[in-house]
């Protein structure tokens, strides 16, 4: 099993439950509680929407403990003098990593939260999670095309702009390293 929290220097980055994306998904009115975390107005953001999250669950259900960790996390940015622990964000993998040790990213940040860096740092702590699981050897990324602040997230978390996708939409990649914890 691979570590379901990560810790930045602004952000608790927390993997999916199945009581979590089920409270999101069907009892709105428990999901912040069972996070211990105030939700942003705009929640959910662009890129964590209904079927994403559907999908997440989905897939817990059916993979159980193998699949915890592979599918969705939410950002949690951590309490200061000037706001409380709020829900700032959610990203994750689109599954565990292929034969070669390849994993799509993604991620996205609440609209009020953006240009703070919270994106730059959840990107940095999936990375950082995906190194800490020893099985993912490079990561991919397909930000979207009209978005060069989400890709300028990417550049500076290591990532390279690579040929498009076959569907037209940017790609972008960058090599792990397994951490010497998970070597």
């Amino acid at each position: 099993m691979i570590p379901l929290i990560t810790q930045t220097p602004h952000l608790q980055i927390l993997a999916a439950s199945r009581a979590l994306l089920t409270a999101e998904l069907h009892k709105p009115q428990y999901f912040p509680v069972l996070l211990g975390a105030a939700l942003p107005a705009d929640w959910p953001p662009a890129r964590h929407d209904r079927p994403t999250q559907e999908l997440a669950l989905e897939e817990l259900t059916a993979g159980g403990r193998d699949a915890a960790g592979w599918y969705a996390w939410y950002a949690l940015r951590k309490a200061d003098d000037t706001a409380p622990r709020t829900l700032v964000g959610a990203g994750g993998f689109l599954g565990r990593p292929d034969a070669d040790g390849t994993a799509e990213l993604t991620y996205s940040i609440a609209a009020d939260w953006r240009g703070q860096g919270l994106g730059t740092e959840l990107v940095a702590g999936l990375v950082q999670q995906a190194a800490d699981t020893g099985l993912v050897r490079r990561l991919i990324a397909h930000p979207p095309a009209d978005s060069p602040a989400a890709q300028q997230v990417l550049l500076r978390n290591g990532f390279v702009a690579a040929d498009s996708s076959t569907d037209g939409r940017p790609r972008f990649e960058r090599a792990v390293e397994p951490t010497a914890k998970a070597a």
